[in-house]
Parts: structure tokens; sequence; C-alpha cells
């Protein structure tokens, strides 16, 4: 493994010719500089080098859930009804952070497969152009949710008091809906360059900041007022920003993978978003027809009643913790993958995905049977409603046979996103999840099934999904190796 410190003067080597004074052959010295940046970054795709980049991503995936657990915690002091509207509010804001993952899965296969190529001034480019496009997305989307909040919560057909509750929710996380994309995209840009360290960070101040806001607010503490769910959202949207703020400033001021230093860069520029947008759009297609699918479960759920919507929510916050593994190892399977790509080294990729696969099974797999094991006394932490519980327990007990073939589909889907294919995920996931919301209808409309029928329905559909990704990222991965299918090129051209 190549030693910290020689990449290190590799990447300011790279900048000191990049803007010198009056330099003899710039271009050629950039070339130089490039290349010693990739042979001092070219590191042997092992078992540890994958851990290092996902462990810290668990821990952080860990953290942004207990955002979603604490406040779910607290905002049950106040009924079913208010957990069950942060429920159906957090579904939306799901779909929120689909429309906004266009620009943090773009930049991060970007990212990578440029880090990769030993391009760090791309890199620290692409980073700038991802955070302002995701400013302009932002806007919009912010202002839009604000004022629809009422008629999409309507289209739920939930009971007034839920509706209530997920409105005030919503509306509070859509003002704020700027922070909640910057937390994101830093951390899809440093995750690409292999840093998930400084991300880990920033969520570990999101939480303490969330837990101490939404104390406070919540059921008044402290002599502030109470504002219940509000307080809820209130204390998220603070953390959130914080945390943003931190990575931010570890990137103006730190010496990251990921350098924000100099005020070049930062224009718009339509052909880098294309190139971000041309590998985002299906990914956030892909994630928002998903979420869609989640929304429409909900309407689905309300068909049982508000303890089952209650449950609903309490038992996904709690298996949240359980495939979190699978997310991280799909997120790190994203970067190596396409640091590996972009490295030109396809056997490498097949590497990364193939530790990253073995290690989300094996978690998902433990996880799975202490969810089945402990599903009943996970609900009574958050509920002692024992309809809310029974509903409940009946949706762990179904998710946690589905949690190991969810890591395989993770793994995968992730892995073929590294490899330059966001359309192949956007297809299979997409329609999968729709499949499975189209089943749950059946078993609750037609044959009057509770929530584990909900979710044996997803559990039947993702399974062959699942092992239909595994086969197409070796087939891929295959054709990368022999020669079959071009390898993707790093556009090496940028303007200052």
């Amino acid at each position: 493994m190549a030693p910290a410190t020689a990449i290190d003067e590799a990447i300011e080597a790279a900048e000191a010719v990049a803007m010198p004074a009056a330099p003899a052959d710039p271009l050629a010295e950039l070339d130089v500089a490039r290349e010693q940046a990739a042979e001092a970054a070219a590191q042997p795709m092992t078992q540890r080098r994958v851990l290092s980049l996902a462990t810290p991503i668990i821990g952080e995936n860990l953290l942004q859930t207990a955002v979603g657990a604490v406040d779910t915690l607290m905002v049950a002091r106040l009924g079913a009804a208010a957990v069950a509207g942060v429920g159906t509010g957090f579904e939306i804001v799901f779909f929120i952070i689909s429309i906004l993952s266009a620009i943090d899965i773009g930049a991060t296969v970007l990212v990578s497969q440029a880090i990769g190529a030993g391009d760090r001034q791309r890199a620290n480019h692409l980073a700038r152009q991802a955070i302002v496009w995701g400013l302009i997305l932002a806007v919009p989307v912010s202002v839009g949710m604000y004022y629809a909040a009422p008629s999409i919560i309507g289209l739920f057909g939930t009971e007034p008091d839920v509706a209530a509750a997920a409105i005030t929710y919503l509306q509070i996380i859509a003002a704020t809906a700027v922070a909640l994309f910057l937390s994101f995209v830093c951390g899809a840009v440093l995750r690409g360059a292999g840093d998930s360290r400084t991300p880990l960070a920033a969520a570990v101040l999101a939480n303490v900041v969330n837990i101490a806001v939404a104390y406070a607010l919540i059921l008044g503490n402290f002599g502030f007022p109470a504002l219940g769910v509000a307080g809820a959202a209130i204390g998220a949207a603070v953390g959130r920003s914080l945390g943003a703020a931190f990575m931010l400033s570890m990137m103006v001021f730190g010496r990251k993978a990921i350098s924000l230093r100099g005020g070049w860069g930062w224009r718009p520029q339509v052909r880098v978003a294309r190139q971000i947008f041309a590998l985002g759009v299906p990914a956030a297609v892909e994630q928002m027809l998903s979420s869609g699918a989640f929304m429409t479960l909900i309407a689905v759920v309300a068909l049982i009643g508000t303890p089952a919507l209650a449950a609903q929510q309490i038992a996904f916050t709690a298996l949240s913790t359980a495939f979190l593994p699978g997310i991280a190892f799909s997120i790190a399977a994203t970067a190596l993958v396409g640091q590996s790509i972009g490295a030109r080294n396809p056997a490498d990729a097949r590497k990364a995905w193939a530790i990253s696969l073995r290690w989300a099974i094996a978690w998902l797999g433990i996880g799975g049977a202490l969810v089945f094991v402990f599903a009943d006394r996970l609900m009574g932490i958050f509920s002692a409603d024992p309809e809310v519980v029974g509903s409940g327990v009946a949706a762990l007990h179904a998710l946690g046979f589905a949690l190991p073939f969810w890591a395989i589909w993770f793994v995968s889907s992730g892995s073929l996103r590294g490899s330059g294919d966001t359309r192949t995920p956007l297809i299979v996931g997409a329609s999968t999840m729709w499949l499975s919301v189209f089943f749950a209808w059946i078993a609750v409309d037609r044959f009057g099934g509770g929530l584990g029928w909900v979710w044996i329905a997803f559990g039947l559909t993702t399974t062959p999904a699942a092992i239909l990704m595994w086969w197409l990222f070796r087939r891929r991965v295959g054709d990368y190796e022999s020669g079959r299918r071009p390898l993707p090129t790093v556009d090496r051209s940028f303007a200052h």
C-alpha cells in the first residue's frame, strides 16, 4: 500500500504545476504530475481497502438513520398519529433526496473515475460543479415541495391528525432542502474520492445537534416551547446544516481527498452538467420511482389503519439499522469500482465487487436473524400499543428473510453504477419496486392481509431481482476484462 505522504506529495506537485507563475511547459508538467499521482494512489484491491472505505460509511449511515430513529422515539410520546405523520412525511423526504441524487450519484461516479485516473484536479473541479448545480436544482425543489406539501399528503388518504403532522414535518424539511442537499453531495464527492471518514465525523456532529435540538423542542425542555412534530423536523434540519458546513470547511481549509480552495471552477458549466446528469439522472429516476413506490405503499398500508401505519414507520426505522451495512458496501463498491475503471483495471473492479458482496451478505444475514429473533423487543422500544407492536413484528419477520438478498441487490447495483451503467439498475430496480407495491395492494385490498403480507410481497419480488443484478454485473465486468466492451474514458479537459 502506498504511503499517505507519497500521495500527498504527488497531489501537491500536481497543484503546484497546475497554477504556476510562468512554467516552461505547464501542460506537459501537469501530465507528469497526474501520472505521479496515479502511481502513488494505485493500491491493490484488498479486503483491507474495501473495509477501510466501507466501515466509516456503516457508521455514517447508522448515524443518519439515528436521526430518524431518535425523532421517532421522541415523537412516539405524542401518540400514534404523530409517529404515523412523521413516517408519512419522511417517505416524501426520501423522494426529495432522490431528486437531488441526480447530482450525488453522477458526481460520485465521475469523481471516483477521475481519482482512479490520477487526476485530482479534475476531481476537485467536478466537486465544485456538483455543488453549484446541486444548489441550482435544490432551490426550485425546495420551493415546490413546500407549497405542494398539503396536496401531496392529501393523496395518501390518511386521517386528519396524521395528515396535519405530516404536512408540518414535510414543510420544514422542504424549506431547508438546500442544507439537506449539501449534506448529501459533500459526502458523495468525498466518498467518491475514497474519503469516508470526514462524512462520518459530520454525521456525528449532525446527530449530537439533532438530539439536543429535538429534545429541547419536541416536548419543550430547557424552557423552550413545545413544538411537537415541528421540533423533530427543526432538529434534523439544524443537524444536517451543521454537518454540511463541517464538510465544506474541511474541503476548503483541511487536507482532504477533495479540495475546494481557490476561486476557480465555480461558474456553472453546461458541459460538465451534461456529464454529471448523464450518469445521475437514470439513478435519480430509479430512486424517484422507488420512493414513489414507497409513498404509494403508505397509501396501501393506510387501508389497514393508523396502528399499521405507525407500525410501518417503527418497523422500517428498526430494520434500517439492519440493512445499513448493505448500503455502505454498495456505496463503497460504487467508489472502488469507479476508481478501478478510471485506472483501466477491470480485474480490480471485480475484486471490489466480490469483497463487498461477501461482507454485505454476512452483515445482512446476521442482521436478518437478529431482526427476526428480537422483533417484539425492537417494536416494544418504540410503542406499548399491542396493535402497533403486533403489526410491526409481522413486518420485521417477513423482512428478516429478505435481507441477505437485498445485500446482493445493493452491492451489484452499486457496482454497476461505478462501472458507468446507471440505466440497468433503473430498469430492474424501479420495475421490481412497483411490482412489489402491486402485489402488496392485492394482499391488502383483495385478501385482507396485514402489514406482514405487505412485506412478504416485497421479499417475493426482490429475490429474483437480486439474482439478476448479480448476473448482470458479472457479465459486464467480464466484457471489460475480455475486451468485448470498451472501458469508459475519463474526460481530462475542463475549464478553470
